[in-house]
């Protein structure tokens, strides 16, 4: 009779050595992709001269992206039925801080889509703020290098609001004629986001791990590629014959690389520092 085959055990991920965190998932990066979209469409649709049925579409698509998101966290939180307690602590939790500008985010931009003028502004300013609070949670996380990193909160933002301009022009019969501000914002956001990320992977590199840096480099060339493309395709948008088609192109580049970059940085490089022991109990020394 042959002997059964031997396995070699998977190993532990704890020690001293940085693993990958596996507490966030696929569901709370929709959180972050969605509620970026979502708020970037709000407030680029606040700048716009969108009104009527244009309004009320894109209001309404912003709304249901930051709700997608925070349904993505309903999905991961392990009692769902206890996520009222999430408001409960804003002096110390973004999440609270989050939830919290969420229900002024959504009467005020349920109003505005139902035609009230002045509560335009107060969703795009409760965008800005839930946006903010969405990222600044990311940050939070001290013991992960890729998020803990100062940089992170600038650069999720340009990214979020670079991703709702994307989502904003892929619909452009619904706002009338390109208005040149909002391509200045937006080409502005992709160059920030842009240089921002160049300055964020240089602080990164002799803090995060190198599974973490591996994962890091290549979300970013998908990451750079496509905010570079979306950035050279800005005047021809505005100045071409086919510039709607090109508007749709490089909206659809800037979310979908945004996206992509934030889901690798929740999911696949999330590697926390590790730790290490600086002194050793030896049986019969002192202290």
């Amino acid at each position: 009779m042959s002997q059964p085959r031997r396995t070699r055990a998977a190993p532990d991920p704890f020690g001293p050595n940085p693993w990958q965190q596996t507490s966030w998932d696929i569901r709370a990066a929709g959180n972050f992709v969605c509620g970026g979209m979502g708020c970037g469409l709000i407030i680029f649709t606040a700048l716009s001269d969108a009104q009527g049925r244009a309004l009320t579409a894109l209001m309404l698509a912003g709304l249901v992206l930051v709700g997608m998101g925070l349904f993505s966290v309903f999905l991961e939180i392990g009692r769902p039925l206890r996520f009222a307690r999430v408001v409960f602590n804003p002096r110390l939790s973004w999440m609270s801080r989050e939830a919290l500008a969420s229900m002024v985010l959504f009467p005020a931009a349920l109003g505005a889509a139902l035609g009230i003028g002045p509560l335009v502004w107060l969703a795009a300013v409760a965008a800005l703020v839930f946006l903010y609070c969405q990222v600044s949670i990311l940050q939070a996380a001290k013991g992960i290098p890729a998020w803990r990193e100062p940089l992170t909160v600038p650069l999720l933002l340009a990214t979020g609001l670079a991703e709702g301009g994307g989502i904003f022009w892929l619909a452009p019969v619904w706002h009338g004629p390109f208005a040149l501000r909002l391509w200045l914002l937006f080409g502005a956001l992709l160059a920030l986001r842009l240089g921002l990320w160049w300055a964020w992977r240089r602080r990164l590199a002799g803090s995060a791990a190198p599974g973490a840096l591996a994962a890091i480099d290549a979300a970013g060339k998908v990451y750079v590629g496509g905010t570079v493309l979306a950035l050279l395709l800005v005047p021809g948008a505005l100045f071409l014959p086919a510039g709607a088609a090109m508007a749709m192109l490089a909206g659809a580049v800037a979310a979908a690389t945004g996206a992509w970059f934030k889901y690798t940085l929740v999911t696949r490089a999330g590697h926390n520092q590790g730790f290490a022991l600086a002194r050793l109990p030896v049986r019969g020394v002192p202290r």
